[in-house]
């Protein structure tokens, strides 16, 4: 009897969400994700603890206000993965800045414009639209950007602490595996997660912690490490991404492994023993 009554209430939350127009809602979700993360950046870094699962859920729950309409399956995790990887990290990266209102205000606005064009991203992958249209590129070219963006944060923020090469190598596997996930599942969006996705994921996040085990013993500037790690997935992935779509063709690998070679030939330059 308990369990009808929660399932009706759950109905009548719903339907209740489904009245607000949904620009509308886009709105206001990027208004309270906005302003929970500027009440955020008054607490120090000893508070991170707590404020990593509210971001979190509120960042899941606020996505799913926004995006109600026909969630299903595997779009219960995958569309949620970069609106809380890009919160989180996001957060996180704000502490490598000197606190105070002069980098918190513009830190807040980044936020807004990303999180909003998360959202719409978001949303054009739940609708499904065509791969031939337009609407379908520009989403999957915004996520992947996102994605990158990402990668970088989570990766400059990690090479900051100096900690061991292990905890590097699990630390980056463990934030690749999901949001390679989640790009390799965009290209087709099945409503289920299919076997050969899992496994190319899993060889991302392999690949890319083996690389963070290199640079790790390798003086560079956490900032040079952060490119390294985010040059490296965005090639791999672009790479897997074009074969799973059938378009890994010479120039497309030409392209990737020039963008990977310069970051890397930038980076050996910016080193001083």
């Amino acid at each position: 009897m308990l369990k009808i009554k929660s399932l009706l209430q759950i109905d009548k939350l719903v339907k209740w969400c489904l009245k607000i127009e949904k620009r509308f809602r886009f709105v206001i979700s990027t208004l309270i994700l906005s302003l929970t993360i500027l009440i955020s950046t008054f607490f120090l870094f000893d508070k991170a603890w707590l404020f990593i699962p509210i971001l979190a859920v509120i960042a899941y729950l606020l996505t799913y206000f926004s995006i109600i309409e026909e969630i299903e399956k595997s779009e219960l995790l995958t569309l949620f993965i970069v609106p809380i990887f890009f919160t989180i990290s996001y957060y996180l990266f704000y502490f490598l800045f000197p606190i105070r209102w002069l980098t918190r205000v513009p830190f807040v606005v980044i936020y807004s414009f990303s999180i909003y064009a998360i959202l719409l991203t978001s949303n054009i992958l739940n609708v499904g639209v065509e791969k031939s249209l337009q609407l379908y590129r520009a989403a999957f070219s915004v996520n992947y950007f996102y994605q990158s963006v990402i990668v970088f944060l989570f990766s400059n923020i990690l090479f900051s602490f100096r900690g061991s090469y292990f905890t590097n190598a699990i630390v980056m596997g463990i934030a690749v595996f999901p949001l390679s996930l989640q790009l390799y599942w965009s290209v087709k969006l099945n409503l289920n997660i299919e076997r050969e996705l899992l496994l190319y994921s899993l060889l991302t996040a392999i690949i890319i912690s083996q690389l963070a085990v290199i640079v790790s013993f390798v003086p560079f500037k956490p900032s040079i490490s952060g490119l390294i790690i985010t040059s490296s997935y965005y090639s791999l992935a672009g790479l897997i991404n074009a074969h799973l779509d059938d378009r890994l063709f010479e120039q497309t690998i030409k392209e990737y492994s020039f963008v990977l070679a310069f970051v890397i030939l930038i980076a050996i330059l910016t080193l001083s023993w």
